[in-house]
């Protein structure tokens, strides 16, 4: 009698988390479902996205148009370019070949490119994959434009910018370049006997069964295409054709959904490097000057609302894309949008908060204050980095403007100290202590403390 009631008991306990997990399953879908719809409209262009945790799909949907002129709807089997999320291939594929004994990530880029002009500067693999090169981006030149139609080679490309102004030392700074993440496509094929293209292909696609990725083509027939678009004065037109022998090893493979989790998977469970391999790719790098970058090798560093995360997002004409792993909780978030004016980021990164249970405001008051409550953190704060930020009022609300922008951004009350912007991502903490204000200004991941103008003298 007594082991019926424990039997009994385990049951219902059992179908009681059960039925939660599956109420939880079906609130977290229908916020996705509102916050993708409210960007992505059925008749127009559309989006793709997943999310999975441990391994295990939650999410998985896609809405609006893959093709606009055939009035396709969207699917999430549809393939995308997927822009500088490419970054994360090359750099795998330079660890593989470390791993192999093929190369250093100290080995000076003359190594593979003997009349490469590094004006005396050691610039090196490792140099390349954080963006601390000090090359010039060719997407940042003006005369890419002229060039952007035409097929070149790699080297024949690498002719293209190499002779440009360094930015500046190497190692001195940080700055997001695509250059250098196309000389290592170069090194890729030097080293391995490879064309870029083979290599991620074969050593990467076929092993890890992605049946629907590739290096992108114009002209070669890939199943489930989504057609790529821009909007230009509120209309819907093709994409600017670009040459994706150009984006190259920073920009030129295609994908779907359901392969990016395999590949998120293969990542995260070592499939293709050992761990202290991939770690590399993890780790934030110093500066010359000791201060921390938050990138790695292919990945951006970042948070949720405290809790870190493993990004990166890519654009190429006609398309946008954004991948959030949280590694934490295994969580991992990806969405791709088939116009280039339509950007997953932010939208991924709220997707991903309410994943693990970390949502970012509604931008919308959450608590009712006061005239008085409010009008008293107006003001103009100075930061610790030089920059002031004005807090004005306005018809009851604040709004947050930085000096010498043209853009304020309204701002809502979490609580009678703290205001959040409308998506979320960014918010003040104000106080004051003996008739002194202050005001902590966060973005996702760091922290300035400003202080109120008039309690300077």
């Amino acid at each position: 009698m007594k082991n019926q009631i424990q039997i009994k008991k385990v049951l219902f306990f059992s179908l009681c988390f059960l039925l939660t997990s599956i109420i939880s399953a079906q609130n977290l879908e229908s916020k996705i479902d509102e916050i993708l719809k409210a960007q992505f409209k059925s008749n127009e262009t559309g989006v793709s996205a997943l999310v999975a945790k441990k391994g295990n799909v939650l999410y998985r949907k896609a809405f609006g148009k893959a093709n606009l002129e055939l009035d396709v709807n969207m699917k999430p089997e549809n393939v995308f370019e997927v822009g500088s999320i490419t970054k994360q291939f090359t750099a795998v594929s330079i660890l593989m070949l470390l791993e192999e004994g093929k190369l250093s990530l100290e080995d000076d880029i003359t190594k593979f490119i003997p009349d490469y002009p590094t004006k005396g500067k050691q610039i090196t693999v490792h140099h390349l994959l954080t963006h601390t090169s000090g090359i010039k981006s060719y997407t940042s030149m003006r005369k890419f434009s002229e060039v952007m139609t035409i097929d070149e080679s790699p080297l024949k490309f690498i002719d293209f910018f190499k002779n440009e102004p360094m930015d500046f030392e190497p190692g001195e700074q940080y700055k997001y370049n695509n250059s250098g993440y196309f000389i290592l496509g170069y090194i890729v094929e030097k080293v391995s006997g490879m064309s870029y293209p083979k290599f991620v292909e074969e050593r990467i696609f076929k092993k890890l069964n992605m049946n629907s990725s590739y290096y992108g083509s114009h002209t070669r027939l890939i199943k489930n295409r989504a057609t790529g678009y821009q909007k230009r004065n509120e209309e819907f037109v093709n994409a600017q054709y670009i040459s994706l022998t150009l984006p190259y090893a920073a920009g030129s493979i295609m994908s779907n959904v359901d392969d990016m989790l395999q590949w998120q998977t293969a990542i995260s469970n070592n499939t293709l490097v050992q761990k202290e391999t991939i770690d590399k790719a993890f780790t934030n790098y110093t500066l010359n000057n000791g201060k921390k970058i938050n990138y790695g090798y292919g990945w951006s560093f970042n948070e949720i609302n405290g809790v870190p995360t493993i990004e990166h997002g890519g654009a190429i004409p006609g398309y946008r894309s954004m991948g959030v792993y949280v590694q934490s909780e295994d969580v991992y978030v990806i969405i791709f949008s088939n116009c280039g004016n339509q950007s997953p980021t932010n939208t991924a990164i709220k997707i991903a908060g309410l994943a693990i249970n970390k949502p970012f405001s509604k931008g919308k008051s959450e608590v009712s204050l006061s005239k008085e409550e409010q009008q008293k953190w107006v003001g103009a704060y100075k930061f610790e980095d030089g920059g002031i930020r004005v807090i004005t009022m306005e018809n009851n609300q604040l709004y947050s403007q930085r000096e010498g922008s043209s853009s304020k951004f309204k701002i809502y009350p979490t609580s009678p100290n703290n205001f959040s912007f409308e998506d979320g991502f960014y918010t003040y903490k104000f106080s004051e202590k003996k008739g002194k204000k202050t005001a902590i200004f966060q973005n996702r991941i760091k922290k300035e403390k400003g202080i109120h103008m008039s309690n300077q003298s």
